[in-house]
């Protein structure tokens, strides 16, 4: 069940939330804000995953 709940909010993230990586941040100049989303997407990831 949790699992199942993280992978549809890996789904929603990656519909709304920007991608990084594929802008080429440089994560030591990115802002807090940034930071923060890359932070969550991370973790959902690999709650998603487990």
């Amino acid at each position: 069940m949790k699992r199942s709940w993280f992978k549809f909010l890996a789904t929603i993230n990656k519909a709304l939330l920007p991608s990084f990586t594929k802008r080429r941040l440089d994560l030591s100049k990115a802002s807090k804000w940034q930071m923060a989303i890359f932070g969550w997407k991370l973790y959902v990831t690999k709650r998603a995953l487990d």
